[in-house]
């Protein structure tokens, strides 16, 4: 099954600590280029993020954020500074006395001074496992969704395979009633003119004209590459790459095809599977 570049995933844990909130998208790239957001006391998990990514992702530019707040974290009891405190308190007398003015300080402004109350820390030990647990299953949650993507791909790909390959035996089937009615042309084209042409350089000339228009081979490559497309969309890893080359090989095949057109059905054809390949080529984009 192929799988998506794009991507998206989000996973929160709680803990008495404070609650972390994963976040994980992605988007088309030529090769795997990884970015992350973590908080500072989060950076120790970088290299886990990097060991878990590298054997899941092969394609793709991915970002990876993490976000940690307190706020459902278990309430604690306030913890006062006294020393600081009385800092505060023998500098708030200094400055009475020096402008000769007297007032009660506002308690509620006070524990607002800084280091007044000291903030008690979060055990980061806790968090960062329980950001850890929560990675494989981020991971698993991210990879779904890009397989759930990779399906609906493979069924378009398909699609367009099967379409193609309509097209190209319509080809086949209209090729050699063009052909002789190419070459019945030309014989009487000859006789209008009163050229007279010997018989064996006159079959000579319909051979090698015969020869110019002949698609056979290039019909031949054509449904040998859809062959491939179809083996290819049946493995398990990445192929991306294999399906951008393959869709630069169908449309090679399918404009050497429409140039020997002189026929105004096979003409539609050609540009018929031109636009399937197209179609299929900006899909291709999206395979990892």
């Amino acid at each position: 099954m192929i799988r998506s570049m794009t991507g998206y995933a989000r996973l929160e844990a709680q803990s008495d600590e404070g609650r972390i909130v994963w976040e994980m998208r992605a988007v088309n790239h030529r090769y795997l280029d990884l970015g992350f957001k973590l908080p500072e006391d989060f950076r120790v998990l970088e290299a886990d993020i990097r060991a878990a990514v590298a054997p899941a992702i092969s394609r793709g530019k991915v970002e990876i954020s993490l976000r940690y707040s307190r706020e459902a974290a278990t309430a604690t009891t306030l913890n006062i500074d006294h020393a600081r405190l009385d800092e505060v308190q023998q500098a708030l007398d200094a400055v009475g006395a020096q402008l000769g003015a007297s007032a009660v300080p506002d308690p509620l402004r006070i524990l607002q001074f800084p280091g007044v109350v000291r903030a008690e820390q979060p055990d980061f030990t806790v968090l960062i496992d329980l950001a850890r647990d929560g990675l494989d299953a981020l991971l698993k949650d991210f990879n779904a969704t890009r397989e759930r993507e990779g399906e609906r791909l493979g069924v378009f790909l398909t699609e367009r395979a099967e379409a193609l390959q309509v097209a190209a035996s319509a080809v086949r089937e209209r090729y050699p009633q063009v052909r002789d009615s190419w070459l019945e042309r030309l014989r009487v084209r000859c006789q209008e003119l009163g050229v007279d042409v010997e018989p064996a350089r006159l079959a000579q000339e319909l051979a090698l004209a015969a020869t110019r228009l002949d698609v056979e081979e290039e019909l031949s490559r054509l449904e040998a590459h859809l062959a491939e497309l179809r083996k290819v969309l049946k493995r398990k890893e990445a192929v991306g790459r294999r399906l951008d080359f393959l869709m630069q090989e169908l449309n090679r095949e399918a404009n050497t095809l429409s140039s020997k057109s002189q026929d105004a059905e096979m003409t539609r054809h050609g540009v018929d599977m031109k636009v399937l390949i197209e179609q299929m080529r900006e899909q291709v984009q999206n395979v990892e």
